[in-house]
């Protein structure tokens, strides 16, 4: 019987009945005749728990639900001055504290949004990010509206965040976690597949946003990745992984490279 997908799909097998063959034979031609139906194995799954939005505490950041007055406030000297900020997200760069506020009241007002704070230990507010597209019954969530300020680009800490975020989504019950960007956002591809996303493919088209086509680019991990991206995470956060000088000692591409499936064809 020849096989039609990998082992990594496989699952329960139905037969095509016969008569279906007999039909297409009836137009005439060749009738290839492939019994092998892969409908996916089973799952057992009791639907995942919304996000909690408790405090998550690592080693270089805590995330704090977002309460944009307060959190804003504080953020918004971090970012005022780096309108390129936002070249890919949703709104335009605010001009004022007070727009940038209203900008994330709207945020967090939107159904199915979550957002944190990711606030170094001192307390400092230096970037945010959001729950997207939650899912429970289906175990699906996606991380996005990402908005890191230069204090935190490039750092352990912004790493810790992500990694915060995506320990919460899989300890809450979600199979998928997702990772969803503009195609042309480059650094944000490099930055999910160094998280160890794996590539999904591009939906071309698949918004309009400030008046232009977004195709957007798809990549997730999900819960049978997380095992060995959690010790990919652990490995690279320890103490142990940073010289004198904070300098890594290994990578984290290097570390979760052999937990994903796919890779995207642009990072080749």
């Amino acid at each position: 019987m020849p096989r039609v997908l990998s082992d990594l799909y496989a699952g329960e097998i139905r037969r095509k009945p016969a008569a279906t063959a007999a039909l297409v034979g009836a137009f005439g031609g060749n009738v290839v005749v492939n019994e092998a139906r892969p409908i996916g194995p089973k799952v057992h799954h009791g639907g995942a728990k919304w996000p909690e939005m408790r405090a998550l505490k690592g080693i270089y950041v805590r995330l704090e639900p977002l309460e944009p007055a307060r959190h804003g406030a504080a953020l918004w000297p971090q970012v005022a001055d780096h309108p390129y900020l936002w070249d890919y997200l949703f709104e335009e760069p605010p001009e004022t504290e007070d727009a940038f506020v209203k900008m994330l009241e709207g945020a967090c007002a939107k159904d199915g949004w979550r957002g944190y704070a990711i606030c170094l230990q001192e307390g400092a507010p230096v970037g945010y990010a959001f729950y997207l597209n939650i899912v429970p019954a289906m175990g699906s969530i996606e991380v996005g509206n990402i908005n890191f300020s230069p204090a935190l680009q490039r750092s352990p800490a912004a790493t810790e965040a992500m990694y915060l975020m995506m320990k919460e989504a899989f300890e809450l019950g979600y199979r998928r976690y997702e990772w969803k960007c503009n195609a042309l956002n480059m650094p944000s591809r490099r930055a999910a597949q160094r998280f160890g996303f794996s590539w999904e493919g591009i939906f071309r088209q698949h918004l309009i946003v400030k008046s232009r086509n977004r195709d957007t680019a798809w990549l997730a991990m999900t819960d049978q990745d997380w095992p060995a991206l959690r010790t990919a995470y652990e490995t690279w956060l320890s103490p142990e992984n940073f010289d004198a000088n904070g300098e890594q000692r290994q990578s984290l591409r290097a570390l979760t490279t052999p937990a994903r499936v796919a890779s995207d064809p642009a990072q080749m």
